[in-house]
């Protein structure tokens, strides 16, 4: 993960410039330290020289911009359409072109919002859909669809093996926690079996691998948006909007052990 931008944060999600991310480069990529900034209201990702501060690029991407991530190569930024759940597009930008690519048309997965790139593949969450799911830029497919049962899932996080996925669920006052798990494959079948009762058993062939994710539960504190894991990954930081709070979980014992007072007023209107 890139040491400057950690992408379960939500940066000024209510502001005019809604994140600011540094891109890796590689190729005919942009520069290192190249920031990407998402503009609500002009509807652009801008590329700015952290230098100079001077736009390299304006690129049009959407109706309702809100998160943006670069591929690993910065080859490619991925913005969420949010539109508060009306939405349901990640637009595509080509970084070396400076254009639109087209964009991906979620279907029902509606008011993606958090994004992050890992594994070669682009994770998001869809609050209207209570979903987080994962885009395959290989196959141009959604190939995974995890539900959450919880409102709003916001922002998120996948550990670099892509074995775990964190997520913040606003309404619900929640944090879920996503363990990837290896299932075991039933054994071979017991008897002969007959004609009326055949064996009982996996079906003929070469045995299938298959996973499944178990999912936790956490309560923190009401409106929790932005989050951050700490860097030896023990410890789970929580930005509770409503109650002006940060609850701080352990990820091994899956509980608040902490809640701190930021003394921040809930913000109004």
């Amino acid at each position: 993960m890139n040491p400057l931008f950690r992408p379960g944060s939500c940066l000024g999600c209510a502001s005019i410039l809604s994140l600011a991310l540094i891109v890796p480069a590689l190729g005919q990529a942009p520069a290192p330290g190249t920031l990407l900034v998402v503009s609500k209201q002009a509807h652009a990702l801008d590329l700015i020289d952290p230098q100079t501060l001077s736009v390299i690029a304006s690129v049009p991407v959407g109706d309702d911009p809100h998160e943006v991530i670069a591929s690993s190569d910065g080859s490619r930024a991925y913005i969420s359409n949010y539109g508060f759940g009306a939405l349901h597009s990640l637009a595509v930008i080509d970084l070396v072109a400076h254009k639109p690519l087209p964009s991906i048309d979620l279907g029902a997965l509606n008011g993606p919002h958090g994004l992050i790139f890992v594994g070669g593949e682009t994770w998001f969450t869809a609050e209207g859909a209570k979903v987080l799911g994962r885009y395959n830029p290989a196959t141009e497919k959604v190939d995974l669809v995890l539900g959450t049962g919880q409102n709003r899932t916001h922002m998120i996080y996948v550990s670099p093996d892509a074995e775990q996925i964190i997520t913040t669920n606003v309404s619900s006052a929640t944090v879920s926690i996503f363990e990837k798990e290896a299932l075991k494959m039933p054994g071979p079948p017991s008897g002969a079996g007959t004609r009326d009762q055949p064996p009982q058993g996996p079906p003929p062939g070469p045995p299938m691998a298959r996973t499944d994710w178990n999912q936790t539960v956490i309560p923190v504190g009401n409106g929790s948006e932005g989050f951050d894991v700490s860097p030896d990954g023990r410890e789970i930081w929580v930005a509770n909007a409503q109650d002006g709070t940060i609850s701080v979980i352990d990820f091994r014992a899956r509980k608040v052990v902490q809640t701190l007072a930021a003394d921040v007023p809930a913000p109004t209107g």
